[in-house]
């Protein structure tokens, strides 16, 4: 049986997540996890999650999971996620994000799925891809849509996945009745998801690259922040001016100094005429460290508490399962599974 799909007003709601494979860098803090704070902090409706179901689709040691879920808590307090205004949660401490994911990947294709960037990207460094990296976008699907979630922040290049809960919502609500609203992507316009790797700037900041010295992370001493930032790749020119595409290196060094110092670029580079490429890094350097000395600081705090961070993990997994599974049921209640007269 088929329904129109009808329009329908939706509360707005925000819903985001984030993967604890390792501490935060610079780039996740000011690309995805200041603005977390920003749309906590303006009375919206959020509900972030630390996704450790996606973090399995590549092998993980267990013990060095634990670590990364207890350290990512930690972090996310530290940039000022507040429990009172947020719910934070577990993904796997809450059982509804897999089984509305089974329930979503038997209304896609592998068509669909194979044609996905970042399926693509990943499965040609592979020579056996887990099923876990073809589907994952899938389970991504439902962490959205579980909570009805009605904007998503998103990077440029998370886009396509999120074009992917769109697609499956208008699949199920088309199939058996409107349930879920359209979600829209937030992405943000500013410089905030431009931080490139500091050893090649052509690529983006991540956690995953193999030289500790691309990334700055959040845990790092000033003494690591000054010596990553003065092994940083620039070039030739001794003059500091902004130039994204013939100047990538001394523009990824700027870009990061304006998002630590809330000055423009040109202000910046203005304000830098006095000094080469060289010792302009100096002053990056102190930039960083005068922002996020106080967040180290937190994150060592919040970890000395491991009690407390396991008991907003916690609380926040049962404000979310309460309603993941209002949402699962009346999934449930429209596609006829389950037992009858048990609801």
């Amino acid at each position: 049986m088929f329904y129109c799909t009808e329009k329908r007003s939706w509360p707005r709601k925000i819903f985001s997540g984030i993967q604890p494979t390792g501490s935060l860098h610079i780039g996740n803090y000011l690309g995805a996890i200041s603005r977390w704070v920003d749309l906590q902090n303006a009375g919206e409706n959020v509900t972030y999650c630390i996704v450790d179901l996606h973090s399995i689709t590549l092998p993980q040691d267990p013990g060095r999971l634990q670590q990364n879920i207890t350290l990512m808590t930690a972090a996310l307090l530290a940039c000022g996620i507040d429990p009172k205004k947020s719910t934070l949660f577990l993904q796997s401490d809450v059982r509804q994000h897999a089984e509305l994911g089974w329930i979503l990947g038997c209304l896609t294709t592998m068509a669909r799925l194979g044609h996905l960037p970042q399926f693509k990207e990943k499965s040609s460094k592979l020579k056996d891809i887990p099923l876990g990296i073809f589907v994952y976008p899938v389970l991504q699907a439902a962490d959205i849509l579980l909570y009805k979630a009605t904007h998503v922040p998103v990077g440029e290049d998370q886009v396509q996945h999120l074009q992917l809960a769109q697609h499956l919502a208008k699949i199920f609500n088309t199939k058996f009745g409107i349930t879920f609203p359209h979600c829209h992507a937030l992405v943000s316009e500013d410089l905030s998801n431009r931080i490139k790797s500091l050893r090649d700037p052509t690529k983006k900041m991540s956690k995953s690259d193999p030289d500790p010295k691309a990334t700055i992370l959040l845990t790092d001493s000033p003494n690591i922040v000054a010596e990553k930032v003065r092994k940083a790749i620039t070039d030739f020119t001794s003059e500091v001016t902004f130039d994204p595409e013939n100047r990538p290196g001394v523009s990824n060094l700027i870009t990061i100094h304006s998002l630590m110092n809330g000055k423009s670029p040109e202000e910046i580079c203005s304000s830098n005429t006095d000094v080469d490429t060289g010792k302009y890094k100096g002053r990056v350097a102190e930039a960083v460290v005068e922002h996020l000395n106080p967040i180290r600081k937190r994150i060592e705090e919040y970890l000395q508490h491991p009690d407390y961070l396991r008991q907003v993990l916690e609380e926040g997994g049962h404000k979310a399962a309460l309603l993941a599974e209002e949402t699962l049921q009346e999934v449930k209640d429209r596609m006829g599974l389950g037992r009858t007269g048990t609801r």
